[in-house]
């Protein structure tokens, strides 16, 4: 039983400043980090060390091969996927805790054949700007996260 209250799952991350910053935030929030391969850098690098400071002990990370292994043992009905291609924001559904928040590469966000087989569970940020594709993703991951824990808490 994961005891932890959320996890964010980033698929096939490829910037490791993105994956540094979404490391120190599960360390700040006590939320389990996946991360599912193939990653687009090293663990050891540098560029992600820095962007997760000297947070990295207090970070609880899976790694798993690749993302049908992930998805073979979780619960659907706990899985989140966030895309640009819905209408369906963030904000609507009831997360609970053990909930799998996941987020795909920066260049290409999550495979379409996921988004069509969960197109009932997948999200999205509204941006009112069409010229601009998509946030960042420590800064998605942040937002979503931190809707989720409100929830759950109350106002942060």
């Amino acid at each position: 039983m994961n005891t932890k209250p959320f996890n964010i799952v980033l698929v096939e991350p490829e910037i490791p400043p993105n994956t540094g910053s979404i490391a120190r935030l599960c360390g700040a929030t006590d939320t389990v980090l996946h991360l599912i391969h193939p990653l687009g850098f090293s663990t050891s690098d540098k560029h992600l060390k820095r962007a997760g400071l000297d947070y990295w002990r207090f970070v609880d990370i899976i790694y798993w091969p690749d993302f049908d292994t992930f998805l073979q043992g979780q619960a659907e009905e706990q899985l989140y996927f966030f895309t640009t291609k819905t209408k369906k924001t963030y904000s609507e559904p009831r997360y609970q805790p053990g909930d799998f928040l996941i987020f795909g590469k920066e260049t290409k966000g999550l495979p379409a054949d996921i988004l069509h087989l969960y197109q009932d569970r997948c999200y999205t940020l509204p941006m009112t700007n069409n010229n601009i594709r998509s946030l960042n993703l420590a800064m998605t991951a942040g937002i979503v996260l931190y809707e989720a824990l409100r929830q759950q808490q109350g106002s942060l």
